[in-house]
């Protein structure tokens, strides 16, 4: 009898250790790499050592905003010279039979399945999983071609998948804001020549859409109309800073500008998303979105560095009636090999000097070519 306790009493221990030892080493989460040659441990070869590889979201609570931290980002890998990974044959890339397309980003900032926070949170330092997605958008096949450079049909391309991505992810319940936007430019940071785009699907409404909807919603409990449906007719009324338009949309710098180059394209119909867009208004949008990349182009005869941002409603399921789709234009340059800096005064104080005036800015732009 004494045997068959202590029997158990071992078992029992034995499990617990086994328990104890499993947690413990899904906490650390090792990653099988070998270590350097001089015996020290590499960055990411444990995901908590040093907070190295750690992808989380931490909150700022003087700014009240979420900041992603994401440890492995900043140790992407160099690609081989002469190599693109969204060209068509390549890893990941059908060899043939498409024209844009949609891949999950090799080096997320975001992810459906992330690992739980590294740093444990208190009520003034916030911390919680980075869970949302990551995607790249591919515009064309074509690897020595720009967003101007394609066909209106090819950009109508470009528009429909845009559409389909939003309107999928934001029926996922952790999603709450589905962004849309291009970096173009070796000066924005970009390292791939090849025309793509990308999104972030947020777990959270990102702060300069919150204050746009906040702004918007007081004006429309104030004077029951759309905020962006007045600023749209003011603009098209004093013409001065349109630079071009259709029927269906209009592009414009806008009064308050915050970049020399910055426009804005706006959809004539009142719209909360690219969801809410007929048909028709697809095209619309196609045509002044080429329009306005090849007056970027030719401004300077040169290719045009630019951020381009989506803002559409969230997608947390609530209503957003008085809130406009539109796209916005950050233009790094003010004029040829001159770059607009946002320094100590914009980066520190919030508040944007324009050395310029948007009618001078928006002029030069209506007297360039689109062809």
């Amino acid at each position: 009898m004494y045997v068959y306790i202590r029997t158990r009493m071992f078992l029992m221990e034995l499990k617990l250790f086994t328990f104890i030892f499993l947690i413990k080493r899904k906490a650390t989460k090792t990653i099988k790499r070998p270590f350097s040659n001089n015996n020290k441990i590499p960055c990411d070869a444990i995901l908590l050592t040093a907070g190295c590889g750690l992808m989380e979201l931490r909150w700022d609570p003087i700014m009240a905003q979420w900041i992603i931290v994401s440890g492995k980002r900043g140790k992407r890998p160099l690609l081989p010279e002469g190599y693109c990974p969204f060209c068509p044959g390549s890893k990941e890339v059908p060899e043939k039979g498409w024209t844009v397309l949609s891949l999950p980003n090799a080096f997320p900032a975001l992810s459906p399945n992330p690992p739980l926070p590294d740093v444990g949170g208190d009520r003034l330092y916030r911390s919680m999983s980075s869970k949302g997605v990551c995607e790249v958008l591919i515009y064309t096949p074509r690897h020595d071609a720009c967003l101007a450079d394609l066909t209106v049909e090819n950009v109508r391309a470009v528009v429909d998948l845009w559409t389909q991505r939003f309107e999928e992810l934001g029926k996922r319940d952790y999603l709450k804001y589905v962004f849309i936007f291009e970096n173009k430019g070796r000066i924005i940071g970009v390292t791939l020549d090849h025309p793509h785009g990308q999104l972030y699907a947020f777990p959270f409404i990102p702060p300069i859409i919150q204050k746009e909807l906040t702004n918007s919603r007081k004006y429309w409990k104030r004077t029951g109309t759309c905020l962006f449906c007045r600023i749209m007719e003011k603009e098209i009324k004093e013409s001065s800073r349109v630079v071009c338009e259709n029927g269906d949309f209009v592009c414009f710098l806008p009064f308050f500008a915050h970049w020399p180059y910055g426009v804005h394209i706006y959809p004539k119909r009142h719209v909360t998303a690219l969801t809410d867009l007929e048909d028709k208004e697809k095209t619309s949008f196609a045509q002044i979105l080429k329009t306005v990349l090849r007056k970027f182009e030719n401004l300077f005869n040169m290719s045009f560095p630019y951020m381009m941002v989506l803002h559409q409603r969230p997608t947390d399921g609530k209503s957003y009636p008085y809130y406009h789709f539109h796209v916005e234009f950050y233009p790094p340059l003010r004029e040829k090999n001159k770059v607009k800096y946002f320094a100590s005064v914009e980066s520190g104080s919030g508040t944007v000097t324009f050395d310029y005036t948007p009618e001078m800015k928006a002029q030069e732009l209506r007297d360039t070519p689109s062809t």
